[in-house]
């Protein structure tokens, strides 16, 4: 509550900027087509002065304020109880936070530090609250000043915008090398411990020896062929039975059903991207699997009670109204004029919808076969729930496998060291995902760009 105070103020007085500089406007600006705006784009440019700088100023002073709070805490602690660890420092500063806060602290903090961090907080506050009062009554003031004809707000406005969106691009893409960065950093410390070709090409997959002393490196512990090798076989099963299923309904929901019929199969199908992904994986592991299973076992198969067959038909039937939805909405936008020239020269409608519709709107149904693969891949918890953790590498769909996302939060998942060999598998799992998943996305935007060149 206490820190939203101020933005509510700086909110607050944007609102009395816009309204007053806009009444400003008026009394001192004839506008006309040639002005430099209109009374509200003075108004939403007192607005952005007063309220941008305001804002970054108090989150810049939040964020930096904190930091040097706890260098100033920690040098308080007399010498006698500062710990040498910096760990050990850290906890104990979060210990005396706790307390300060009006918490209670399973150890014991010095009462001093915990005084001299109540009085710093109070100090920033105040100085923080004051100075974000002081420089949003200053650009007010200034903004004010500065309406006159000569000010042509409604650049001024759309450079602002402009600068918005190029700073959200810039985020983007430092966020996305970020995530990057990150993990081909852990990726090179794990393979400082695993061979590379060992654990691309190796048939053994089996991180909990990273555990054992003398077993961080062993041959095949860290063989990720199956893992990959279930992922692609699920994602295949649900594929087979998505990507037929929601591209003909899209068709026909494009084509030949009527406008009533549509309103109540659209939405119906849509239904089931809401549905959660764990009320997939209940419906797979209590009535799918087996159902397989007995169904194998009364034709005289054997089949586990998790298996790739019931996790990848479930996947399927959840990315259905992607493939659905995104073909139907590329389908209905491909022009009248291509189906009326198509039915002049004497096709018949099927003949138009596998001649010109569908390559026509190739591009489009490309990108949601390769959202649903994405969607696929990225699927955890119906793996865990249907096909299980084992790690095998087979082309059998009634045996149980996994997949990299379900082995990536298994490695992450439980009290062990974040530096060891078994977590940073997680990391190689990740990075080479992401270069998969590049690879396709890849293959798909050649094939956008062919037929593009051809119905453009």
């Amino acid at each position: 509550m206490m820190f939203s105070l101020p933005i509510y103020f700086i909110i607050f007085l944007g609102i009395l900027s816009y309204i007053f500089g806009k009444n400003r406007s008026k009394k001192k600006i004839s506008f006309s087509k040639n002005s430099g705006g209109q009374p509200s784009h003075y108004g939403y440019y007192c607005l952005i002065w007063v309220t941008v700088p305001s804002v970054i100023f108090f989150l810049l002073w939040q964020v930096s304020s904190n930091h040097f709070i706890d260098i100033a805490t920690i040098n308080s602690i007399p010498k006698e109880i500062l710990p040498k660890d910096v760990t050990l420092q850290k906890l104990l500063l979060e210990n005396i936070i706790i307390v300060a806060k009006g918490g209670k602290s399973l150890a014991e903090v010095p009462s001093e530090s915990v005084d001299y961090f109540r009085k710093l907080k109070f100090i920033s506050t105040v100085a923080s609250y004051s100075s974000t009062l002081i420089i949003s009554l200053i650009f007010c003031f200034l903004s004010f000043r500065k309406i006159d004809p000569s000010l042509m707000a409604k650049n001024a406005i759309e450079r602002f915008i402009l600068s918005v969106l190029f700073i959200s691009s810039v985020v983007a893409i430092l966020t996305t090398i970020g995530i990057i960065m990150s993990l081909i950093f852990e990726t090179t410390k794990f393979f400082n411990n695993v061979n590379f070709f060992d654990y691309l090409f190796g048939l053994k997959w089996s991180p909990q020896t990273a555990l054992r002393e003398g077993q961080v490196a062993a041959e095949g512990a860290f063989g990720a062929l199956p893992v990959f090798a279930g992922t692609f076989l699920i994602t295949l099963i649900a594929m087979l039975l998505a990507g037929p299923i929601g591209l003909f309904s899209a068709i026909y929901l494009a084509e030949y059903a009527s406008p009533i019929t549509r309103k109540i199969i659209k939405p119906t199908i849509e239904v089931l991207a809401g549905v959660p992904t764990v009320v997939y994986g209940f419906f797979a592991a209590l009535v799918v699997g087996p159902f397989i299973r007995r169904t194998c076992e009364s034709l005289g198969f054997s089949a586990s009670s998790e298996s790739a067959l019931a996790a990848g038909l479930v996947m399927g039937i959840m990315i259905i109204p992607f493939i659905s939805s995104l073909s139907d909405d590329v389908i209905s936008a491909v022009p009248q004029s291509l189906r009326e020239a198509s039915y002049g020269v004497g096709a018949t409608k099927s003949e138009t919808i596998k001649k010109v519709i569908i390559p026509a709107a190739l591009p489009g149904i490309v990108a949601s076969f390769m959202l649903a693969i994405s969607r696929a891949i990225g699927e955890t918890m119906i793996v865990v729930m249907a096909a299980g953790l084992s790690a095998k590498l087979t082309a059998n769909p009634l045996e149980s496998v996994t997949t990299v996302t379900v082995q990536i939060v298994t490695l992450l998942v439980g009290d062990h060291e974040f530096d060891s060999t078994k977590t940073m598998a997680a990391f190689a799992l990740g990075i080479t995902l992401f270069v998969m998943t590049l690879l396709l996305n890849i293959i798909a935007l050649r094939v956008v760009r062919k037929y593009r060149e051809k119905y453009e």
